[in-house]
């Protein structure tokens, strides 16, 4: 059965237009998506309801991707192409600068270094990676020693027997 089609007008029910919204912003949010993941492109996507609601989808960053657009406005009308690369090249610096300073903080903060910023909850979750690491570490060390210990076996087997052929 087909489905009706609406003609694209406003809704004067308050609460018919606030659930078509919902549904619609849905399924906008998600035709986003699908464009961000199946043609690898950057897409940003900010939304206001009519009651002032912000809802926004960023593939990446927001504010990476308005720089970008801050940037490609900019210098549509102009020939220097250079200087819209070299923009895009210092905004990934800036990108790659912040990621390396927060594993940078997440490693210090592994070592039991620069906690006072964190919650309780930040803080278990820290604790249980610790917890986790562990184990892969222990269970790593515990594998290695039963591999040394085989071939130490292996090489007390292999001289007895040579001691043995010696002797007799």
């Amino acid at each position: 059965m087909a489905r009706e089609r609406r003609e694209i007008k406003r809704i004067e029910s308050a609460a018919a237009r606030q659930v078509t919204f919902s549904k619609r912003r849905r399924g906008l949010f998600k035709k986003a998506e699908e464009l961000s993941v199946l043609c690898d492109a950057d897409v940003a996507l900010i939304v206001f309801s009519s009651t002032g609601k912000l809802s926004q989808f960023a593939s990446s960053s927001m504010n990476e991707i308005i720089d970008k657009y801050s940037t490609h406005s900019k210098n549509l009308g102009k020939t220097d192409q250079p200087a819209l690369d070299l923009n895009l090249e210092h905004s990934k610096y800036a990108n790659l600068n912040d990621q390396l300073a927060e594993a940078s903080l997440r490693l210090r903060q592994m070592r039991g270094e620069e906690l006072e910023g964190l919650s309780v909850d930040e803080l278990q979750q820290l604790e249980k990676n610790l917890e986790t690491g562990l184990h892969r570490v222990l269970q790593t060390k515990d594998q290695q020693f039963l591999e040394q210990i085989i071939e130490l076996h292996r090489k007390v087997q292999l001289i007895a027997r040579s001691i043995l052929k010696s002797l007799f």
